[in-house]
């Protein structure tokens, strides 16, 4: 006589496994996702690349310091 209650649990096994593993890899996609946007947040708003020239510039655009002021640093950059 067959049993094929075993059959369908085989049947159920292979389905749990894999709903497993979608479940597995889009927690690593999310942590993938929030790690890079991260990434980029903290990259963007950086001042890596800035020159001391450019912050100085930014500094008399912004009226931190006078015309004088920048023209004297600006020599001392130089």
């Amino acid at each position: 006589m067959m049993d094929f209650g075993q059959g369908w649990g085989m049947m159920n096994n292979w389905y749990g496994g894999m709903f497993m593993w979608i479940i597995f890899l889009a927690i690593v996609g999310l942590v993938v996702y929030l790690v890079l946007r991260n990434e980029k947040k903290s990259t963007s708003g950086s001042s890596f690349n800035e020159t001391p020239l450019d912050i100085l510039k930014k500094r008399y655009a912004s009226g931190e310091i006078t015309k004088d002021e920048f023209e004297r640093m600006k020599k001392d950059l130089a």
